[in-house]
């Protein structure tokens, strides 16, 4: 079996973007925002800042260490795009029986009337994070790549029905595209 010795990532930094990088702390300020990011969990990995690029390296990996190398350039990547342009996600109001209310109030997005509960089900929205309600459809935008599919994995997960034939029972929001704004 033949390791590697060396393994590097590098990830072009463009023009009005700059990145700092303490230990295996990373800061992305750009247009549109700052992201920071702590990957002190990996161990062995080596990040710095070199000549126009973000330099990801491991010395003498194992395979936990080759897998970190190339997760944390494809984060620091998502963290320059998502200050260069910004992340949205569209959901679909559906609803068949019962038509579901959603608004946005004081950072949270409330979904009522679904499959004709009176229960109110809350999201709460992170800072960061602007949801916008228009017709049937839920807009979530941001510059986090994170936050922006975490909001919508939670709008899609509250709304999930169970203990009813799927078939019958499509009420719900729904993911139906992810784009780089």
């Amino acid at each position: 079996m033949v390791r590697e010795v060396h393994i590097v990532r590098e990830v072009e930094i463009p023009d009005g973007v700059s990145v700092e990088v303490r230990g295996l702390s990373v800061v992305v300020r750009g247009p549109k925002g700052v992201i920071e990011r702590d990957f002190s969990h990996a161990k062995g990995v080596v990040l710095r800042v070199e000549s126009g690029r973000v330099v990801v390296e491991s010395f003498f990996p194992k395979a936990r260490q080759v897998a970190l190398v190339g997760s944390i350039a494809s984060h620091v990547k998502n963290m320059i795009i998502g200050v260069t342009r910004g992340f949205r996600y569209k959901l679909k109001v559906i609803y068949v029986h019962y038509p579901i209310s959603v608004k946005v109030e004081r950072g949270k997005i409330l979904i009522s009337n679904f499959l004709g509960e009176k229960y109110v089900r809350v999201v709460e929205i992170p800072q960061g994070v602007r949801v916008t309600v228009s017709g049937q459809d839920v807009i979530v935008e941001g510059v986090d790549k994170e936050l922006v599919s975490h909001v919508a994995a939670r709008i899609e997960e509250v709304t999930r029905v169970k203990d009813k034939d799927r078939r019958k029972f499509m009420d719900g929001i729904y993911i139906y595209a992810s784009e780089v704004i």
